[in-house]
């Protein structure tokens, strides 16, 4: 469709072309990625109900728990109905969460749409994300102080937000990558090191001979020897199963009945060690051991892993409790997956939304569909000056804004074709 001409003759300047059907696939691709926050969310019900959540999207409350109060969390329902003119911050996704709204962190208010709630949530966990701050800069986002242009990486262990470039390793350039694991739960789960060397985007790996492949530097990372005694043993040390600690105090008894009378005795000793190690890895089935045979290297930087690199993870008895006692079970889980979520709220979605606009458009002729896209860029350009007060004023958008928008737009609506010219090209 060209531009029409003035009484000159000649051609006004051309506004870019946009046809109706980059418009839908716009307004499509929106509708999917708020689907993919509220992931299937109920925005009329409080979660309360359904218990700790495995998944869901959650809100924190400036108005009514401020910095230096308790922090407190809401689901979608009670952001919109009980919080819906107050300062909100939003969470995302935190797994494992129960909806706080109206329970003893709340002074002066009560849930309006489930009142009888616990005085606390023993559950929950909280941290300075809830306060509107992130990353280990604990800053806001957006921060109106912060000009450097970056974005922001949840971590998949302790679902803190971390700017790029506070993370020690620069996330892969491609963002071909599906979860991160920051620098501090790394170190926490000092095991997942063993894994990174295999399954992490950016490889951390180690040659035979010691040598640091694709990691920049040597005063911060520690490399692991299988055939090194002293280092392995401090590998072992470390988030291992119980059956790798009985290894080494088997081969660690045999060192003190038999001491050393020659060189070679070492060298004997390191090989009866590593037999010893194997004979148990294959008896055990551990994966994580038969990687912890193997050179790995340590550092003080997050990582970056692909899609379905939990599914890898060891899942033996042992390994199963030491997740356990660093509270990571849910690793082991597919469906606690971020993206699982985000494709659960798509499915969902879908399966209850229709396209009346296209049903709509297949019965137009070209006159009726040239007049509906005027006035669908007219309502989206309205629509969205409209919210962005709202987002200004970082309030929630109610059922009656949104009522009284439509209101007023259908009073101003006037028919596009009368007088106008149209050419196709």
């Amino acid at each position: 469709m060209a531009g029409a001409e003035d009484p000159a003759g000649r051609h006004s300047e051309l506004e870019p072309v946009v046809s109706l059907v980059d418009v839908l696939e716009e307004d499509e691709e929106l509708e999917n990625e708020a689907c993919a926050v509220l992931g299937g969310s109920d925005s009329e019900k409080c979660s309360y109900s359904q218990g700790s959540v495995k998944r869901q999207a959650l809100y924190a409350c400036s108005t009514c728990t401020p910095e230096g109060e308790e922090p407190a969390g809401i689901c979608l329902a009670c952001s919109y109905e009980c919080h819906g003119s107050h300062k909100l911050f939003e969470l995302y996704t935190k797994r494992n969460f129960r909806c706080d709204c109206g329970n003893n962190k709340f002074k002066n208010l009560e849930c309006k749409l489930f009142p009888d709630k616990a005085k606390i949530n023993s559950g929950n966990k909280y941290n300075d994300n809830f306060f509107g701050l992130y990353c280990i800069c604990k800053r806001p986002y957006p921060d109106p102080e912060d000009e450097i242009p970056d974005e922001m990486i949840q971590c998949v262990v302790c679902e803190d937000w971390f700017h790029g470039r506070h993370l020690g390793a620069i996330p892969p350039e491609s963002g071909d990558f599906q979860e991160m694991v920051c620098q501090a739960c790394m170190k926490r789960c000092s095991f997942l090191w063993a894994y990174a060397a295999q399954l992490a985007v950016t490889k951390v790996t180690a040659e035979d001979d010691g040598l640091v492949l694709n990691v920049d530097g040597i005063g911060d990372q520690e490399v692991i020897k299988s055939e090194n005694g002293t280092h392995q043993d401090s590998a072992l040390k470390e988030d291992v199963p119980e059956h790798g600690k009985d290894a080494v105090k088997e081969v660690k008894a045999e060192q003190t009945n038999e001491p050393c009378t020659s060189s070679s005795s070492e060298s004997d000793l390191q090989i009866a060690f590593k037999n010893q190690h194997l004979s148990t890895e294959s008896q055990s089935g551990c994966k994580l051991q038969e990687l912890k045979a193997k050179q790995f290297i340590k550092k003080d930087t997050a990582t970056y892993w692909p899609v379905n690199w939990r599914s890898k993870l060891c899942t033996c008895e042992d390994c199963m409790k030491m997740y356990g006692d660093l509270d990571v079970l849910f690793l082991t889980d597919e469906h606690d997956t971020v993206l699982a979520y985000e494709n659960k709220g798509k499915v969902d979605q879908a399966a209850d939304r229709r396209d009346p606009l296209m049903d709509t458009l297949n019965s137009m002729n070209r006159v009726q569909q040239v007049e509906l896209i005027c006035e669908y860029n007219d309502l989206k350009t309205e629509l969205k000056d409209y919210l962005k007060r709202f987002a200004d004023e970082g309030t929630v958008v109610k059922r009656e804004d949104i009522q009284q928008f439509f209101e007023e737009f259908q009073s101003k609506k006037r028919r596009r074709v009368d007088g106008m010219q149209y050419y196709c090209s």
